[in-house]
């Protein structure tokens, strides 16, 4: 017979195999036609075993973005569909299967066809309600040859097993009923004897497929996987068969799904095959790992989605990381909506290595989604986390919880990282962190800061002036008809989410409380960090923080009587009433040599003259003071050291939290790096820095630095450099390293130093004029441990004290 004979006779014994089919309902909708040339079907097929993870999320979004993209580009015919593969009896449930619909909800991932819809063209779409299709197929594979049935018992297939063990053989079916008596099998059947129905693979058959990832993957299949089952001896289909069946019958065009499940492919497209049914192309994406490079799993912390949701996290930034794990469009972008995922998303562009989940790094990314919505955009995500939190009251949408939230949302709207921030936030400003003693003060970590300022001698004084005027009802409290002024500039029409920007119309309570501090200020003869530092932390019990007029209209807010309080809870509320009790009852407990300024002490332990240097607070040998500091905390004397310093004050510079997001070499100048680096503001900032002797474009990428961000933008070379990286290095400049802030800093936070307020950055025209960071320069060092310090003080971030490798270095 002719080559062209046979093809023939094939083409007419597949025709007919499919009619027969089709006249059971099933029919395959790609039939005849190219998957690259028709609308995109995809499906996300979950087992309803557990919670949508990362990994299944990404499957999703990858599956999703190619069908929306597809509607876009044909009109019609596109889909998404969720099909629900619970051929696992024992393990899938109702609630597992509401719970991932749910998550794909929340994360906007809708579906055009799935299990929960009525009257769409290929259901049912959970594989347990399709057993009548499987036992068709099944049935009619055994008619044409392509399956048998096999009455292999457990015991004989294990006894099968340990023989091709022995023989050092791979184990698998050896075909025993492949070629049965059709007399022998009918007589089996008729003894009631179970059966499995195992699907034949042909001889030298040879499963090919050019994976979109991949590349081309080949297997044996006679030699890889032996005769393999359709069906239980239950009846049950197993998941290839599912799987097979149900992407030809519901017109599925690409796959797209996790790398372990490649090796299925070659059972699979043998089904598909004996069907005469057309393969859907596929991509299989690499796994994602955990920052140790170990398979992503619970134990690296949250991976389901709900949990994501409950943690704070927005939607759209889960949808934007997600896709970055495992796709790049080819440009350095990082953040893109919705819209531009879909225009942008190519499957031809996934990756074959596998990507690593970073926490920090979707932190940033919901940072950036955060940041480019307004404080009312938020506002009901913040409700949902005050509920998840059980503070307010589900659906409670009175006036005082409505300005509550609302007022800790602007409170914290600069920080942001996720929604729950604000929780966290909220519930730091409304507690009073002050111990009840001095003596408890001393044994508290970290309260070194607190300590020396006030053995400084002004705390006291301050602390009682606070008391006697909130007695008298001189000191200024917020308007309880007013209760959102401090939020909101003059003109009561735009939220303030700059904490350095005061808010309220002349009259109201911030300004009233300006007023105060200025008559305070005046009165006492105290001004600067001697003044501010006290009354913060007096009243907040923080020695830094946001807004004290803020805090503290949000403490009013929540204040009120109980029929007028938004909070289910105020077990961690402390009253300003509470506060001035607390703070009282501290007073008494300082020491008589710290209730008032040693001012005679301060003049004989320190070097005057704006010409002499201050070497971070410490004194000569010889000098006679230096008895009466032994054995003291040393920050009182690097206090003491700053009272002489008459230069500018550190906090003139703009310094921030940055992360550099990419890094090439200038052309023009070999010692250069070009670096575009995330300070927090609409762009990132272009800054050139002489870092390339010293490390390579790796050791940049991503990293969180310190930037210098009031320095006047010049020419390097022709590069526009706006900023300066900020390095310890060595007295000769041959040994350069990061300053590294916390692992949690905030990118675009600003840098503070204890014992300085903070105040405006200076303008870079004023800055530049005056020299002012060449003034400062010589006082920034490293201590002994790295840390970088002005005058003895150490570079903060909310998150905790910067840091450096290089100890007794100069930083610049």
């Amino acid at each position: 017979m002719s080559t062209t004979s046979k093809t023939e006779e094939s083409t007419t014994k597949t025709n007919a195999m499919l009619d027969h089919l089709a006249s059971k309902g099933i029919t395959f909708p790609n039939l005849g036609k190219s998957v690259e040339e028709i609308p995109p079907r995809m499906r996300f097929a979950p087992s309803p075993t557990g919670s949508l993870h990362v990994g299944g999320a990404r499957t999703a979004l990858y599956n999703w973005l190619v069908a929306q993209r597809g509607k876009q580009e044909y009109g019609s015919g596109a889909a998404f569909v969720v099909r629900v593969e619970d051929t696992d009896l024992d393990r899938s449930t109702k609630e597992s299967e509401l719970s991932v619909l749910a998550d794909l909800q929340w994360l906007g991932l809708t579906w055009d066809e799935g299990p929960d819809m009525e009257y769409v063209p290929y259901g049912p779409y959970r594989q347990s309600e399709r057993n009548h299709i499987y036992a068709t197929v099944a049935n009619y594979l055994m008619e044409q040859g392509k399956a048998y049935k096999c009455f292999c018992t457990k015991e004989e297939l294990e006894e099968m097993k340990q023989r091709q063990e022995e023989a050092g053989v791979p184990a698998r079916y050896d075909g025993t009923w492949r070629d049965a008596d059709l007399e022998l099998v009918r007589q089996k059947e008729a003894e009631g004897m179970e059966y499995t129905v195992r699907f034949k693979v042909p001889p030298g058959a040879r499963v090919v497929i050019d994976d979109a990832v991949r590349g081309m993957v080949s297997w044996d299949a006679e030699s890889t996987v032996g005769d393999f089952i359709l069906l239980r001896s239950n009846g049950v289909p197993v998941y290839n068969f599912c799987v097979a069946v149900d992407d030809a019958a519901m017109g599925i065009s690409t796959v797209i799904r996790a790398e372990e499940h490649l090796t299925n492919t070659l059972r699979q497209g043998l089904i598909l095959d004996a069907l005469g049914a057309p393969r859907p192309r596929y991509a299989h994406c690499s796994l994602i790992l955990g920052e140790d490079k170990q398979k992503l799993s619970k134990r690296h912390g949250a991976t389901s989605c709900n949990q994501f949701r409950l943690d704070g996290f927005l939607p759209d930034a889960m949808i934007n990381y997600l896709s970055l794990l495992g796709w790049n469009d080819g440009s350095d972008d990082e953040i893109y909506t919705r819209e531009e995922l879909i225009e942008a998303f190519d499957v031809d562009r996934i990756v074959k290595s596998p990507s690593v989940f970073d926490m920090g790094k979707l932190r940033w990314v919901n940072a950036q989604h955060l940041k480019r919505k307004s404080v009312n955009d938020i506002l009901p995500l913040v409700r949902e986390q005050f509920e998840i939190a059980n503070l307010i009251k589900v659906g409670d949408e009175s006036e005082s919880t409505n300005d509550f939230i609302f007022a800790a949302t602007t409170l914290a709207k600069q920080m942001l990282e996720t929604t729950k921030d604000v929780v966290d936030n909220a519930n730091a400003v409304l507690g009073y962190n002050l111990p009840p003693s001095y003596d408890a003060l001393l044994t508290e970590e970290g309260s070194e800061e607190a300590k020396s300022m006030i053995e400084l001698g002004y705390f006291y004084s301050i602390g009682r002036n606070l008391i006697q005027s909130f007695k008298e009802n001189k000191f200024p409290l917020p308007d309880p008809t007013k209760p959102l002024d401090a939020f909101f500039d003059s003109s009561g029409q735009y939220p303030i989410i700059e904490d350095t920007q005061l808010g309220g119309a002349p009259y109201s309570f911030p300004q009233a409380y300006k007023v105060f501090m200025k008559n305070l200020a005046k009165n006492s003869n105290v001004k600067g960090k001697f003044l501010f530092h006290p009354i913060r932390l007096a009243l907040t019990g923080e020695m830094s923080g946001q807004d004290v007029t803020k805090q503290l209209s949000l403490l009013s807010i929540v204040s009120r009587p109980v029929n007028g309080n938004p909070l289910l809870s105020t077990d961690m509320v402390v009253t300003l009433n509470e506060r001035m009790e607390r703070l009282e009852a501290f007073l008494e407990t300082i020491p008589e040599q710290f209730r008032a300024p040693n001012k005679a002490e301060s003049s004989d332990n320190t070097t005057t003259g704006q010409n002499k240097r201050i070497d971070q607070g410490t004194h000569p040998a010889n000098d006679s003071s230096s008895n009466d500091l032994a054995g003291e905390d040393t920050s009182s004397s690097k206090d003491i050291g700053r009272a002489s310093y008459e230069g500018p004050p550190i906090t003139a510079l703009d310094i921030r939290v940055g992360r550099i997001q990419r890094v090439w070499e200038h052309e023009e100048a070999e010692k250069l790096f070009c670096e575009e680096i995330d300070i927090g503001e609409d762009q990132p900032r272009m800054v050139a820095s002489g870092l390339r002797p010293f490390f390579q474009k790796e050791d940049l990428e991503g990293r969180k630095v310190l930037v210098l961000c009031n320095l006047k933008e010049r020419k390097l070379v022709g590069f526009p450099s706006h900023g300066m990286v900020l390095c310890a290095s060595n007295s000769d400049h041959t040994d350069v390293r990061f300053i590294s802030p916390p692992v949690d800093a905030k990118v675009g936070e600003r840098v503070t130093v204890p014992g300085w307020d903070v105040e405006e950055p200076m303008a870079e025209n004023k800055l530049a004029k005056k020299k002012v960071f060449e003034q400062i320069a010589p006082f920034l060092k490293t201590s002994q441990h790295g840390v970088p310090e002005f005058l003895g003080s150490p570079f903060m971030t909310r998150a905790g004290v910067c840091t450096s490798p290089l100890p007794n270095a100069s930083v610049s």
